[in-house]
């Protein structure tokens, strides 16, 4: 029986921010002076602090800063985001200084599964593909054929042949919306989930679409409703027109080209800051406002000043691991031609 994923892990608490405007200015000042004479790149994820995505030279989902990571000159990485995706910069850039800026940004997903569950998992069907989300950790990636993303994870899918059987960690909505997407009965659902999409619920959809009748709903494939929202889809009722699952990278593109002027947005509350300064004159309503990462507001500008002067703390991996692991990243990454 597997250990409830709960007891895997240990939320640390949101430190709030206490900063006056004219502090923050200067914190953010003193960061840019330090990447110069540091020549570093500084990668922030979507759900980041709002002050944190400002110091990122590139703000983005888990595929885009990936891509970011392995094309850099940079000699220093800081990346603010969370452990596993240090992990796969250090990965993708063996070369370059890797740094997370508070060890205590960890990831509910990511320790949903272990290497020891897996290697079990893979013992009792020998034949069975492995893809594992990008949300794990890299000695997870090292036992798995292909890595993916929510961006991607139907496109890798699509390159797997269709009569093999493929085990999809550790994300069990992600795998139902993928499973869904490519019509295939043959995947197998790990158990996993995150721990913020989890409390993403249907009531919370219906909620927002009762407050506001016309408006655009734009669902992350790890929330809990994604199951029953797509069920309510294909019988009508929900809206097709105006239902869509995507990755927040897909998000930000949708929003972009579409006439619609208001979003009910299904994430981590902290896209909003990228949606509302990419698109001044849209609306953007969170589907559950409680949808906060502790993980990923565990850093602070604090943080970042530290680690660019210390030059710690550093993330490695091992050299046996970071082999195998890369196999199925490249995998991944050469599948976008």
């Amino acid at each position: 029986m597997l250990r409830p994923f709960e007891e895997r892990y240990e939320l640390p608490p949101i430190v709030p921010t206490l900063d006056s405007p004219e502090e923050i200015a200067r914190k953010q000042q003193r960061i840019e002076e330090l990447k110069k004479a540091r020549n570093a790149v500084i990668l922030a994820h979507n759900y980041q602090r709002e002050e944190v995505q400002e110091v990122g030279d590139f703000v983005g989902d888990s595929l885009g800063l990936s891509l970011e990571a392995a094309a850099t000159q940079a000699d220093v990485i800081v990346f603010c985001g969370v452990h596993f995706m240090a992990e796969t910069a250090a990965i993708l850039s063996p070369h370059q200084m890797v740094l997370l800026p508070n060890l205590a940004a960890q990831c509910s997903l990511a320790a949903s599964i272990t290497q020891e569950e897996l290697r079990a998992f893979k013992k009792r069907h020998p034949d069975t593909v492995v893809v594992s989300y990008i949300n794990t950790s890299a000695a997870i990636k090292a036992e798995s054929d292909y890595c993916c993303t929510s961006a991607n994870a139907v496109q890798v899918i699509e390159a797997i042949p269709p009569e093999r059987e493929i085990l999809f960690l550790p994300d069990k909505f992600l795998a139902s919306v993928v499973a869904r997407q490519t019509k295939r009965s043959n995947i197998i659902a790990y158990p996993g989930y995150c721990h913020v999409h989890k409390t993403i619920q249907l009531e919370d959809v219906s909620r927002i679409l009762d407050e506001h009748p016309e408006i655009e709903l734009l669902l992350h494939p790890e929330c809990g409703c994604v199951s029953s929202c797509m069920a309510r889809v294909y019988d009508g009722t929900l809206p097709e027109e105006r239902t869509y699952f995507f990755s927040t990278e897909g998000m930000v593109r949708y929003i972009g080209r579409a006439n619609a002027r208001e979003f009910a947005v299904g994430t981590e509350v902290g896209i909003l800051h990228r949606l509302r300064k990419a698109y001044p004159e849209k609306t953007f309503y969170p589907v559950n406002p409680n949808a906060i990462c502790a993980f990923m507001k565990s850093i602070t500008l604090d943080h970042v000043i530290e680690a660019l002067e210390t030059l710690s703390p550093r993330v490695t991996v091992p050299p046996e691991i970071a082999e195998r692991a890369a196999i199925a990243l490249n995998r991944m990454l050469e599948l976008r031609g």
